[in-house]
């Protein structure tokens, strides 16, 4: 075999090898943060605001794992009828297990999820609004 075949067959493999690695960059799936990163980014001082005002409260947002549940106890002075916002469960391994429900506390201040989340860790992101304030809390909490 001369020089020119080999030639020849090495820009060929480099060709295949090529296409190969375009091909798993394209089948590659990553996720971002947040798909509204940058909305929420212009929004990021109201969060500064929550969380300051949220540290002011006597008591702090407490979410644990009872048996199946999830519970999400809000502070004593937040057991208002004018309470009203969101839970985002951000799961930072899998957006899949992502999950976000409307802020529905009972007269005890609590609200349970049931069976409503898969194992892993999550962020539990509390956002809520009280007599015309924001608040805003993070926790951490791993499913079981």
């Amino acid at each position: 075999m001369n020089w020119g075949y080999k030639i020849m067959f090495v820009f060929i493999a480099f060709a295949a090898m090529m296409t190969y690695l375009a091909y798993r960059a394209f089948k590659t799936e990553f996720e971002l943060v947040d798909k509204e990163y940058y909305r929420n980014e212009l929004r990021y001082q109201q969060v500064i605001d929550g969380v300051n005002r949220a540290n002011s409260l006597k008591s702090q947002p407490i979410v644990k794992q009872e048996g199946n549940d999830i519970v999400l106890q809000m502070p004593v002075e937040m057991k208002s009828d004018s309470l009203s916002g969101s839970i985002f469960f951000y799961c930072a391994s899998d957006s899949k297990k992502d999950r976000r429900f409307t802020l529905m506390i009972n007269s005890e201040g609590k609200q349970s999820f049931q069976d409503l989340l898969k194992a892993g860790y999550y962020t539990v992101k509390i956002d809520w609004n009280n007599d015309g304030k924001n608040y805003y809390a993070e926790k951490h909490i791993t499913v079981l």
